[in-house]
């Protein structure tokens, strides 16, 4: 059928069962935007920023586990859409980001708001195109979302000329998809896993690593089941929070600079590692040649590229999560595998009472307001946090117990993702509760997307952790550079409360716990978001810390 670009672009995405789009008109794009101006299936938030757009469209594809797609015209709007690209990149979320790009005869001369975005974000894609065919536009749109989902996810873009978005041509969107050289392994291999069954059935101090590729393989049940079977403790990546309950027995936390006492110290003792969908990041082993080295280590990833690519494995299994678990656990269940708890798991369990968290009491501290959030959240409230001490605190503090309800920029450590990332959430789920855990510092990158809360109908909670400083940095330079505030001092600016009501939202600040769980309850149920400020001590450190550089064993408590 005969059809322009526009048209089959947006035609083509409908039957990819794209419903949400997340961007920002402007002249590049506007012939797609035009096609959408029509359009019923498919709904269009309008975001204030590039950048909350890419954010957005990533956490959509977090709580759905499916391609979140934004959009955004030419030149600035492009590469205001880079850090977002890079941040769904380093998180393996599967983002397709459309570009609008200057006419193909105008491509390379410098024209009105070009750059090559293709360039650009080669690095931070898994593949990137640039439309030259109308007739190209259906079998791109299916590789994009193919190449996004399939394996290890990660963004693809999607670069479109102008004449391209105006020409017309006959278009057929019944193709095949066939990319040569990319065939993700799925199956682990049998005598591997015979090996990593040996290793775990002889362990006495085995230990489960769990990773963001539970999420993304939706192996939530396998990971648990194998964990009860072998009565192994779990510990997770900061990726990883929450593919296991974290209220569950054999849960222990996350690893790794500012992870939990009790997880730091079982993983170093363990004797057998099973590592399922890490990467094993510098923020995860801490001195990574001081990495539980007495252990060996069972590394399954779909990733070839990431085997011994950063910690030495004894046993490497490339395959899907969810089919390895499975295939360890059917050949454990055929040895007629039966554990009772062991002295390995008694020691494990009294290091995790000993430093247990203790009830929310006392000072409004940052956090005692994490606590206090978890305790009135339901289980399936979605939190999103920014990046900094609020993200640690959450961490540490914000028990997460249903899959794929905690969101947050890991990798890149993107300050200003939380709030867009639970605008994105919310239009997954409107459903359900969602908060953003901030920081003052990262909430005031992108903050004028309270507008797109109130415009689109996205009530969130945003609870503002206030110490009136960039925390983190400050921390470090109270630790490691003798208190000197070299630029950290936000001198308390802006009033949020009253920035929230100038966007037509609600603002509040809290001035103890007591009326921070009475406004938690209260926000829960309200019909617009709320922006609750709750100042804490400038000087609140998060602990435990290990220093970079520094072995697990060096954490400072």
């Amino acid at each position: 059928m005969k059809m322009s670009g526009s048209q089959a672009i947006v035609e083509a995405l409908k039957r990819e069962g794209v419903k949400t789009i997340f961007g920002i008109p402007g002249g590049a794009i506007m012939p797609v935007y035009d096609v959408l101006y029509d359009e019923k299936e498919i709904r269009h938030i309008l975001m204030r920023h590039e950048q909350c757009a890419a954010h957005a469209a990533d956490a959509y594809a977090r709580v759905t586990g499916g391609p979140g797609v934004c959009m955004a015209t030419s030149g600035p709007g492009a590469t205001n859409l880079v850090t977002g690209i890079a941040t769904a990149y380093m998180d393996s979320s599967p983002v397709i980001a459309i570009t609008g790009q200057v006419p193909t005869s105008l491509i390379g001369k410098d024209a009105f708001q070009e750059t090559d975005i293709i360039g650009i974000t080669t690095p931070i894609t898994k593949y990137n195109y640039q439309v030259r065919s109308v007739r190209d536009i259906p079998r791109i749109v299916k590789e994009a979302f193919y190449i996004a989902t399939a394996g290890r996810p990660g963004p693809v873009l999607i670069d479109l000329p102008k004449d391209m978005q105006t020409g017309v041509d006959d278009i057929d969107f019944d193709v095949d998809v066939e990319i040569r050289g990319y065939r993700p392994n799925l199956d682990p291999h049998p005598l591997q896993v015979k090996r990593a069954v040996d290793l775990l059935v002889e362990a006495e101090r085995p230990i489960i690593l769990a990773g963001g590729g539970i999420h993304w393989s939706n192996a939530y049940g396998e990971l648990l089941r194998l964990a009860e079977l072998l009565m192994a403790p779990v510990v997770t990546t900061f990726m990883g929070k929450g593919v296991i309950p974290e209220n569950h027995p054999l849960c222990l936390g996350c690893i790794g600079m500012h992870g939990r006492v009790e997880a730091n110290k079982s993983i170093m003792m363990a004797d057998v590692v099973l590592a399922v969908g890490v990467r094993f990041s510098d923020r995860s082993t801490g001195k990574v040649d001081e990495f539980c080295t007495e252990a060996k280590i069972i590394h399954i990833d779909i990733d070839p590229s990431e085997i011994r690519k950063n910690v030495s494995v004894h046993l490497p299994i490339v395959a899907d999560a969810k089919r390895a678990l499975n295939a360890i656990i059917d050949e454990l269940t055929r040895r007629g595998l039966k554990r009772e708890k062991s002295e390995w798991l008694k020691r494990v369990e009294t290091l995790k009472k000993e430093y247990a968290d203790t009830e929310p009491k006392g000072e409004l501290t940052g956090a005692n307001a994490v606590k206090v959030l978890r305790k009135v959240l339901p289980e399936n409230a979605i939190v999103a946090t920014e990046v900094g001490q609020n993200q640690m605190w959450a961490s540490l503090h914000f028990k997460v117990l249903k899959p794929r309800t905690f969101i947050s920029s890991g990798g890149l450590g993107t300050m200003g993702f939380g709030f867009p990332a639970s605008l994105g959430a919310k239009a997954a789920r409107p459903d359900v509760p969602v908060v953003d855990i901030a920081g003052d510092g990262s909430f005031l990158m992108t903050e004028q997307d309270l507008a797109t809360s109130v415009t689109e109908d996205l009530p969130v909670i945003v609870m503002v952790l206030n110490n009136s400083s960039l925390g983190m940095v400050a921390q470090w330079q109270r630790l490691f550079f003798g208190r000197r505030y070299s630029h950290t001092d936000l001198k308390g600016i802006p009033d949020f409360a009253r920035l929230a009501e100038a966007f037509g939202a609600r603002g509040v600040r809290v001035h103890s716990l007591n009326e921070l769980e009475q406004v938690l309850k209260e926000a829960v149920r309200a019909d617009v978001t709320v922006v609750i400020d709750v100042p804490i001590p400038r000087e609140e450190n998060v602990l435990p810390f290990v220093p970079p550089g520094k072995s697990l064993r060096e954490m400072i408590i």
